[in-house]
């Protein structure tokens, strides 16, 4: 009986290695690696992708906070609404 039942421990260890090993070479050919590959590749395209939205939108709020921020979406005044400041002072080049 107790023969028999190393034996089964044996070969249940065994089949068990055998899956595991059979696995591993799987993953190790060619053909696998290079799916691995590709895939690693998309998902390293999807981060930078990801990443460069994430900037453009930063980038965007940004400009957005700095136009409100110094007027400059703000509508032009019309011809006759335009004054220049007057200068006060003796700075003129007659002299």
């Amino acid at each position: 009986m107790r023969r028999l039942f190393w034996l089964a421990m044996g070969v249940t260890i065994g089949a068990l290695v055998v899956r595991k090993l059979s696995r591993t070479a799987e993953k190790l050919t060619p053909g696998s690696m290079l799916g691995s590959l590709a895939e690693s590749l998309r998902d390293l395209a999807d981060a930078i992708g990801d990443f460069g939205a994430d900037i453009r939108a930063a980038a965007s709020e940004r400009e957005a906070e700095l136009r409100a921020g110094t007027g400059l979406d703000a509508p032009l005044p019309a011809v006759g609404e335009v004054r220049l400041p007057i200068r006060h002072g003796s700075h003129s080049a007659e002299n």
